[in-house]
Order: C-alpha cells, then sequence, then structure tokens
C-alpha cells in the first residue's frame, strides 16, 4: 500500500487546486474619475467612522458618509448623489441620497439647520464614538493649530503659482505626496519636489484676487513660484505625480490632488507677507 502524497496542483483530498488570477485595477478611459475607489475610503480623525472620499464636479474633493439614506428626510444643501465616481448636489430622481460626513461628524459643529433627522443620525454616531474611544479603540486626533502668518519660517500650507494661477497646498511643499498607485496597489511613497527636476522660486507677489474674488489692500505674500517652468513640469505638479508617474500618465490615482484655488479672503490665515528663510524686520526704536 503506497501512501497518497499529494501534489502542488491539488488539495489534500485529491481535487485540483485553482488559483483565481489577480485582476489589475483599472481606471477606464471614459470615466470622469480618474480615482480608484479601493483607496478613497478611511476613518475620520475626529470621531472615528468610516468616510467615503469623491470628487465634484468641480474636482474639487468631499467626504460623504458611506451610507445611503432616505432623500426625504435630508435638506437640499446636504442631498448629494453619485454619478460615475463624481459627486453632484441635489438630487438624481432617486428617493436615496449621500450626506456630507461634516453633518453627521460628533467632532464638528454645524454652522446651519440640518433637521431632525440629521440630529438624530448625529447622535447615534456621537454615541459610537464614545464607546469607541471608552474601550481604546479610537483615539481623536487634536485639532491643528492655524498657524499665523508671520510665526513660522516653513508655511504649512505654501500657496504655489503654477499654469497662469494660484493654488494652496494641503501640506508643506517638501511632504507633497504623489497621488499614483504603484504595482503593489499603494500610494506613491514619493515626494512632487524632486532633487532632480527644475525647482521654482520664492517670490513676494502682490495679492492680487483671481476672477470672480475680493480684493485686498494692496500687500505682498510669499509665493512659491512655478511659472518660469516647462508646461509639463508644471502639469506634473497640479496633477500632484512624481517624476516617474507623470511618464505614465495611464496610472490610476489612488488619491485626489490636494490643491485648493487660492482665495485671500478665505485663506487669510496662510497669507505669508515674507520669504522663508528671511528674518523679520526690526523697527529702530525713535
Amino acid at each position: 500500500m503506497h501512501p497518497n502524497t499529494p501534489s502542488a496542483e491539488s488539495h489534500w483530498d485529491g481535487s485540483p487546486r485553482t488559483a483565481r488570477p489577480r485582476r489589475p485595477l483599472r481606471v477606464t478611459a471614459t470615466s470622469p474619475s480618474r480615482l480608484l475607489r479601493t483607496g478613497q475610503s478611511s476613518r475620520c480623525h475626529q470621531c472615528g467612522h468610516r468616510i467615503d472620499r469623491y470628487q465634484r464636479a468641480d474636482q474639487q474633493p468631499i467626504v460623504l458618509h458611506p451610507a445611503e439614506v432616505d432623500a426625504s428626510q435630508i435638506p437640499g444643501p446636504c442631498r448629494w448623489h453619485l454619478s460615475g465616481g463624481i459627486a453632484y448636489l441635489q438630487g438624481d430622481g432617486s428617493p436615496w441620497c449621500r450626506i456630507p460626513h461634516h453633518a453627521l461628524c460628533p467632532g464638528h459643529t454645524p454652522t446651519a439647520q440640518t433637521g431632525p433627522y440629521i440630529e438624530s443620525l448625529r447622535r447615534q454616531l456621537a454615541v459610537r464614538t464614545r464607546r469607541l474611544i471608552d474601550t481604546g479603540q479610537f483615539t481623536p486626533t487634536p485639532p491643528a493649530a492655524c498657524e499665523s502668518p508671520g510665526g513660522s519660517d516653513r508655511p504649512a500650507r505654501p500657496v504655489v503659482q503654477l499654469l497662469l494661477g494660484r493654488y494652496l497646498a494641503d501640506a508643506p511643499l517638501e511632504a507633497i505626496q504623489c497621488v499614483a498607485q504603484t504595482r503593489h496597489r499603494h500610494r506613491c511613497p514619493h515626494r512632487v519636489l524632486d532633487p532632480t527636476s527644475p525647482r521654482g522660486v520664492w517670490a513676494l507677489l502682490p495679492a492680487s484676487p483671481q476672477r470672480g474674488q475680493l480684493a485686498l489692500p494692496a500687500t505682498l505674500m510669499a509665493v512659491y513660484d512655478l511659472s518660469r517652468l516647462p508646461y509639463a513640469e508644471q502639469l506634473r505638479w497640479r496633477t500632484q505625480r512624481c517624476p516617474a508617474h507623470a511618464a505614465t500618465p495611464g496610472a490610476a490615482d489612488l488619491a485626489p490632488a490636494g490643491w485648493q484655488v487660492f482665495d485671500p479672503i478665505l485663506h487669510m490665515a496662510h497669507l505669508h507677507t515674507r520669504l522663508p528663510h528671511t528674518p523679520p524686520a526690526h523697527r529702530e526704536e525713535a
């Protein structure tokens, strides 16, 4: 009697061992959103609940609650629907909609009346957040203090000028990370500011508004100017990609670019009046 030694191609009982082929994640060329949904879900740092990130029609990000709710009980400003991976305000004719997470987050104070239904959902999430904190499964992240215009040498959120516009970054200049997906389905760890690529220059430029924005009194602000670089290099910064992924436009994005169109009124807290590494001027007493 000979022992029945299973081969590598079969299980212990002799049944064939079938390996499911790994399907690569791709974004179709006709998709209005270049983001992979697999990388857009995370946890809120203030309440610990799951959140989903989407892009709006104006290419700005929005954080939505993952569950759909009855649209008839949600006010219009909080009623969002999805189409092709893009979030649109107001309904699409269906009885269900999605809600922005900040309207439900217990760590966020609502700035407008949201109605009794949303308030009941907020209370439910607040109870769950307290349970997560009490059991040690979640620790709220304290809100970061806003940086004063002249109190730091390096801006925590610099203003960058490129492609005939000004944008506010979501991280320090040296920490802006590539948003492309690697072959291992992770976000690229490389930075957009690459030592082998042309660099911009810090300059004091007038805080002139763009189209549709209110004007400020005549003042100069520190701007990282990329306008003199080639168009391809400015486009690489705008799409927030490292040089390697800028050369492979077919790679999908695993996170939205962190740029916001700079508004001198809304983003006044991030307006710096002196260049980095420049000591402030001292007035001589008479």
